[in-house]
């Protein structure tokens, strides 16, 4: 699941019992995936966790993951994956603009060196052909 946020939605604005509400889970879930490891929300300067979009999407897709069978441990390594998978499309998309870069580059350096070539049209004759003439020249 690949989304992208923008920098409002990484802005952890919401206290847990929003959140919970929210992701449609009960707070103490929300504590207990914390402990797992599943969702790191920020802590403010008196020590309470606020939750962010990007955070509210996350509980989300571990709640969907939980209700298709997987296990906390399975969640979180298909969470690691998924973020792997995310960071692997992006530098692809990366070395290809890079790629197609360099081969406009190129292109634009061939055309540059490129010289215009001015060709005649030449009638072939007998006559016309070096050795021919050669010969009628020795009669």
């Amino acid at each position: 699941m690949s989304m992208q946020y923008d920098d409002a939605s990484a802005r952890a604005v919401y206290v847990i019992s929003v959140a919970a509400e929210l992701a449609g889970m009960h707070p103490q879930t929300l504590r207990l995936y914390e402990r797992k490891g599943l969702v790191d929300p920020t802590r403010t300067g008196g020590g309470n966790r606020r939750y962010s979009q990007r955070d509210i999407d996350r509980l989300r897709r571990v709640a969907e993951l939980t209700s298709s069978g997987l296990n906390l441990q399975g969640v979180k390594r298909v969470l690691e994956l998924e973020a792997e998978l995310a960071a692997l499309r992006a530098e692809l998309a990366a070395v290809r603009a890079e790629a197609r870069e360099a081969v406009e580059r190129t292109h634009r350096q061939y055309r540059r060196d490129l010289v215009p070539l001015r060709q005649a049209t030449v009638l072939w004759r007998t006559g016309n052909n070096p050795s021919q003439r050669r010969a009628a020249e020795r009669n």
